[in-house]
């Protein structure tokens, strides 16, 4: 498979890329005012948003800390001196002047940039018109994901859907349901545009499944359950299944599989220029990373008796993986006894071409398991016991469990809940799915944090990003 190719730089902020991908070296560079004239320099410039996805705030430690660290599925990991900061969201204790959060926000915007960059300037351009649709929707795709991210994290933030001509990017938060109706309209004009699949060339480009897997899941932390069992119907019918074996669904060497409906990209081939640094935060301490987000004991003991999942979910220390790793890192008392195994990449592989640990470890943003689970939960609500039961038991049996046969609404609600956190373990949803479900300080406080009702739902806005607004952005309650 291809690759997204890094080569062509516009001089200011884009990084671009090839139809290859992420795998050629910095060659040149193209001022702002020569750029964006040609065929060639609007795939460049979308390509570059995808290059961005892999860059550390948007999936070093800003991404890993903010999605995964505040959830029961999570412990800080590494030396209890390393990085201790990320202990204030572990046990939110953080405030508006954590660097981290101000890195997330930050990386969201960038992202949003390129976006924007794309979709005020590529239209001009004169090229082939089917392309540069396809284009378009990919930056409106992106930009919506973005801005479902900040609204998880925030919620509601300042909306921009082009460059101004004046300069002036100072303007005020919008409120949550303006920008999940900014997300809702990019992603739907997305999914109006791009293709079901690609040529093996473009393989890891956004789908129309992975719009229309996008409004699903935003229709579901809408509560607009009728919307959700549509969009998720929608994407069932595409050709999407469950990979069938759940530890060689993280390998790399299946990546981009059936059940791939979208994932961001590293890879460790060629010059080291397209890998993150995702799987090599997360990897066991000393042999194939920095040790950080570990596994909790609340979720190792979370999972019921025979599910697959939790040995595929957890390495722990002490065992041998199917590759034949013996995990010892760790023995020593202060590194931790367990660690994120869907990032494991073997130690014959794992370091190629002296790149970064781990570094082949795609990050798997929408899976076919989660559509399933949205369905099961939206017909649930809809009172559709029996196709809920379907779609629920789908996922429960890849996992080697027996099927759920409960018909009560409230008691099913709770197994798929159960079945998300099992299928979706550091993943980055557990936190936000505990938000969405209204038991977010009940689930944390119960091992121990020091979550806040009415606080601890959003993270503070950053005061560097207050600050340089002349508080035009005001803060989020309780920071």
């Amino acid at each position: 498979m291809k690759k997204l190719a890094l080569f062509i730089i516009i001089s200011t902020t884009f990084f671009g890329c090839s139809d290859d991908f992420l795998e050629v070296p910095l060659e040149d560079s193209t001022s702002a005012e020569e750029f964006f004239t040609t065929q060639e320099h609007a795939i460049e410039a979308t390509n570059s948003i995808y290059r961005y996805q892999i860059e550390w705030f948007t999936s070093g430690f800003p991404y890993m800390i903010i999605t995964q660290i505040p959830s029961d599925d999570s412990d800080k990991g590494s030396n209890p001196g390393d990085a201790a900061f990320i202990n204030d969201f572990d046990n939110f204790t953080i405030n508006s002047s954590a660097f981290i959060v101000d890195n997330y926000w930050t990386g969201q915007y960038r992202a949003i940039n390129f976006c924007n960059q794309v979709l005020t300037n590529v239209s001009g351009i004169s090229m082939d018109e089917t392309l540069k649709n396809r284009l378009l929707a990919e930056a409106k795709f992106f930009r919506g994901y973005h801005y479902f991210n900040l609204i998880r994290a925030f919620g509601g933030v300042p909306i921009y859907t082009e460059i101004p001509e004046n300069g002036v990017y100072n303007i005020p938060r919008n409120s949550v349901e303006e920008v999940y109706q900014q997300a809702i309209q990019d992603l739907t004009e997305a999914a109006a545009v791009l293709p079901i699949s690609y040529d093996a060339s473009n393989v890891g480009r956004a789908t129309k499944g992975a719009a229309k897997g996008m409004l699903a899941k935003i229709a579901m932390y809408r509560k607009d359950w009728g919307e959700a069992l549509v969009l998720s119907q929608e994407v069932m019918g595409m050709g999407y299944d469950l990979f069938p074996d759940y530890y060689q669904l993280f390998r790399y060497q299946n990546e981009y599989n059936i059940e791939s409906i979208f994932e961001i990209e590293s890879t460790a081939d060629g010059n080291c220029q397209a890998d993150s640094q995702y799987g090599q935060t997360q990897g066991v301490r000393a042999q194939f990373g920095w040790g950080f987000n570990s596994p909790s004991e609340d979720l190792a003991n979370s999972y019921e008796t025979g599910d697959l999942r939790r040995d595929a979910t957890i390495l722990f220390v002490g065992e041998t993986t199917p590759e034949g790793d013996l995990i010892t890192a760790g023995n020593n008392p202060v590194h931790p006894i367990r660690y994120n195994q869907k990032v494991y990449v073997p130690s014959t592989d794992f370091r190629r071409n002296n790149c970064r640990e781990n570094a082949d470890t795609n990050i798997k943003v929408l899976r076919f398991a989660e559509i399933l689970l949205i369905n099961a939960e939206a017909n649930n609500e809809l009172g559709n016991t029996m196709t809920a039961l379907e779609s629920l038991n789908r996922v429960r049996n890849r996992a080697g469990l027996a099927n759920s046969n409960t018909t009560d609404q409230t008691i099913l609600r709770m197994e798929i809940w159960k079945e998300r956190r099992a299928e979706l373990a550091l993943e980055g949803d557990r936190f936000f799915d505990l938000v969405r479900q209204g038991r977010a300080g009940e689930v944390l406080r119960a091992v121990g944090k020091q979550f806040v009702d009415g606080v601890h739902e959003v993270f503070p806005i950053p005061a560097a990003q207050i600050a340089l607004s002349s508080n035009v952005l005001t803060q989020n309650p309780g920071y």
